[in-house]
């Protein structure tokens, strides 16, 4: 048993006969009236985020859990097949279990949580960042750089990203995973 003060981004948690997975926690400690930590769930089996506050002291029901590293195969419907990279072993998981399937490319490198009571596959963490080739986007207009204009661009998992207007097909980019937004231009 854990309390508010262990929560942490990517804790997985027993809670409503469901385990879910922690993406956004505050503590906050108002002049009046006792301390809460207000967060963001995620479940691990539907992937349906709710919000939840928990009061300073309350004993939550933490899942033990191990990271291990598997590269992404391919996609199938809505299953993605993973292998671990230690033992070869792979895994299927369904879409809900990943925070950002459609930056995932085949061969990339992810984080699976496992549950190590029953060896089940909970959640994938993606890395920070990821680089994408743009495949199409609009060609940007000359001149029009005073304001911080941007452009739809897909990129080759066919995602789609607001990029500046300096940013070409075939232009390899960097997408922070978390909130799916440009980075920067990578040089070849």
């Amino acid at each position: 048993m854990a309390s508010t003060s262990d929560i942490r981004k990517g804790l997985c948690i027993r809670y409503n006969h469901d385990i879910f997975k922690i993406t956004e926690f505050l503590h906050v400690k108002p002049g009046k009236g006792p301390a809460f930590v207000r967060t963001k769930l995620k479940s691990v089996t539907t992937g349906k985020v709710i919000d939840n506050t928990f009061s300073a002291g309350h004993k939550i029901d933490d899942v033990r859990v191990e990271t291990h590293k598997f590269q992404f195969l391919y996609q199938e419907g809505e299953f993605y097949h993973f292998m671990n990279v230690e033992d070869y072993t792979q895994i299927r998981l369904t879409e809900s279990a990943l925070d950002m399937p459609n930056l995932l490319k085949e061969g990339e490198v992810v984080t699976v949580l496992i549950n190590t009571e029953d060896n089940a596959p909970l959640s994938v963490e993606m890395p920070a960042s990821v680089v994408l080739e743009v495949t199409h986007t609009e060609p940007g207009l000359k001149g029009n750089t005073a304001t911080n204009a941007t452009k739809p661009a897909t990129v080759e998992t066919g995602a789609e990203v607001n990029v500046p207007l300096f940013i070409n097909e075939g232009d390899k980019i960097k997408i922070e995973t978390e909130k799916g937004t440009y980075k920067e231009r990578m040089k070849e």
